[in-house]
């Protein structure tokens, strides 16, 4: 995966690619660390080795079935306390690519992952450097499951496996990165409260009630929105109560 026509503005216009590796979000680090990437700089692989997930998991890719990547975004207008509306913009990106495909089925299950009917299609991990109050820059590593139709992970899948068809990669990769620019330039205009409708529109299990686990409790509880910050809003009750990763649990 190495040719690649983009009708992009600065998404893309670098692009590392690397037949193998152990991380790209790794490798986009470090390429920062050396002043050698620009902003929209793509770091992409046929075969990473020891994906990174969310909460310390790792990311089940098939060598040459899938897309891994991850993009050097420079979001200083972005304050520290800001740096959820990025989760929210990468994510919608990647739905509304997913949408195009799966038309109807597609949610984003907070905070940033791509499923439906409570199969995981893909993963985001957004590394933040933060300087002073605002946000220096970000790698942003996506994880898209695309042909691969066997997983160890049994609440995986892919877009092969939802339509019976085999996708070009490369296409599939430009219409990504094309989506994620759009999306990062309604943020960078300031069209935060956008962002956030269209993000709760998508979101997974928003205000429906469901079964959850909190501090090692089945609670029933309904999702109403997040917050400034990213929590997650559960209402319990007659209680409103908000949640950082880790503390809350879906129950299927």
């Amino acid at each position: 995966m190495t040719q690649f026509t983009l009708g992009t503005l600065f998404i893309g216009k670098q692009i590392i690619y690397l037949p193998t590796c152990s991380s790209t979000n790794v490798v986009a680090s470090e390429l920062l660390v050396k002043n050698k990437a620009t902003e929209g700089c793509v770091v992409i692989t046929d075969h990473q080795t020891a994906g990174q997930g969310q909460r310390g998991n790792t990311w089940e890719a098939e060598s040459d079935k899938n897309i891994t990547l991850s993009v050097i975004l420079k979001p200083v207008f972005l304050s520290a306390t800001q740096q959820f509306y990025l989760t929210m913009c990468v994510s919608l990106a990647v739905f509304d690519l997913v949408q195009q495909v799966v038309p109807g089925k597609i949610k984003i299950k907070w905070p940033n992952d791509i499923v439906t009917e409570d199969k995981k299609l893909a993963g985001i991990l957004i590394q933040n450097t933060i300087s002073g109050s605002i946000l220096q820059h970000s790698v942003v590593g996506i994880g898209l499951n695309v042909n691969q139709k066997i997983f160890q992970f049994p609440r995986a899948t892919s877009l092969a496996k939802l339509t019976n068809k085999e996708f070009n990669r490369v296409v599939i990769t430009e219409k990504l990165l094309e989506h994620l620019e759009k999306r990062y330039l309604e943020l960078r205009s300031g069209q935060l409260e956008k962002l956030k409708i269209s993000y709760l529109q998508a979101l997974y299990r928003y205000q429906s009630t469901y079964f959850y686990e909190i501090d090692g409790v089945k609670t029933t509880g309904q999702i109403v929105g997040v917050d400034a910050t990213g929590r997650l809003a559960l209402q319990i009750n007659e209680e409103l109560r908000f949640f950082n990763f880790k503390e809350i649990a879906y129950l299927y």
